[in-house]
């Protein structure tokens, strides 16, 4: 049996990325078999031994170097280490985050790496650092135009028809031309993930889904017609359903995934149902690609008081994945 090779990168330094990556690996959770790459640095990696008290079974990491045992290695990226800061945002913790997260992307557009569990990022300190990009999914959207944000647990699962947008801006692509297409899109991808895939529930975007107009015209409009249009193309699609119903109606449903429609209208419920336990997904790559649930937490960053069960939930999802895409 071949084992995935999954990356794994240590996000802000100054948040608590390297924290949650230390304990995940420390021995205490049960961690699917795997060959797992760390894409960071040794110097913060040892800081964070240090801190917690464990020490990680960690090798050096060999180009070319294959093995059928699960193993635990070190890619080591050259990133400053000076200049980073502890519990907020700034640009040391920003360039070193990012070329962290480049090299594994790197690693698994070339076919190197079968998933990548990304710690999480401050956009605050890749501003700060001049990337451009606003986090990991509008970065992999350079590469990957088509790439679905979606969240993942057992009681819930929402895919964002836009993410990281102004809520002035997200309203402005609820067109029925771009809802049809991220339909075909999200289909496709969940196929790849099971077989059949799962049936997409829409949500509306005005209360009461627009109450047949009174509440405003984009679910008549708009967002009916691209269903409609989906439908006759053959996909498992629902909706529009009113936006207060719609995501307690689809608890516990597994072969069901929300479209949401804007960021926050699908990461507030989602975040009431599962935040810990959920998972960040990038639909749409050639490969695996998972993070947790929540941010940098820089408030309780040096604490050691930060759970690493949504990482460990974003692992053991990454792992699955690859045995299915």
């Amino acid at each position: 049996m071949t084992l995935p090779k999954v990356g794994i990168t240590l996000g802000d330094p100054g948040g608590i990325g390297p924290e949650i990556v230390v304990k995940a690996f420390s021995g205490r959770y049960p961690l699917p078999r795997a060959r797992y790459i760390l894409f960071g640095s040794g110097q913060i990696i040892k800081r964070e031994e240090k801190a917690l008290g464990f020490s990680l079974p960690l090798r050096a990491w060999r180009s070319g170097l294959e093995s059928a045992q699960a193993s635990l290695s070190l890619r080591e990226v050259p990133a400053p280490f000076q200049g980073l800061v502890r519990g907020a945002p700034a640009q040391g913790n920003g360039k070193a985050s990012f070329r962290f997260f480049e090299a594994a992307i790197a690693e698994a557009r070339r076919g190197n790496l079968q998933a990548v569990v990304t710690a999480p990022i401050s956009k605050k300190s890749w501003e700060l650092a001049g990337i451009r990009w606003k986090g990991h999914t509008d970065y992999l959207n350079h590469y990957y135009p088509d790439a679905i944000m979606a969240f993942w647990s057992r009681k819930l699962k929402v895919a964002l028809f836009s993410h990281h947008l102004s809520l002035k801006e997200a309203l402005k692509r609820v067109r029925r031309r771009n809802l049809l297409r991220f339909f075909l899109i999200l289909h496709q991808s969940l196929e790849k993930i099971r077989p059949g895939g799962l049936e997409l529930v829409v949500s509306g975007l005005n209360p009461h889904a627009g109450e047949d107009g009174l509440l405003g015209r984009e679910e008549l409009d708009e967002i009916i017609p691209a269903i409609k249009g989906a439908q006759k193309l053959g996909l498992q699609i629902s909706g529009p359903f009113p936006p207060d119903v719609v995501f307690r109606s689809t608890l516990g449903q597994e072969d069901k995934i929300v479209v949401a429609l804007y960021h926050d209208q699908g990461l507030i419920p989602f975040k009431l149902q599962a935040l810990g336990v959920g998972v960040n997904v990038s639909l749409g790559l050639p490969f695996v690609r998972t993070s947790p649930d929540h941010g940098t937490a820089f408030d309780i960053a040096g604490k050691k008081t930060a759970s690493p069960r949504s990482f460990v939930e974003a692992i053991k999802l990454a792992v699955a994945l690859t045995a299915t895409s």
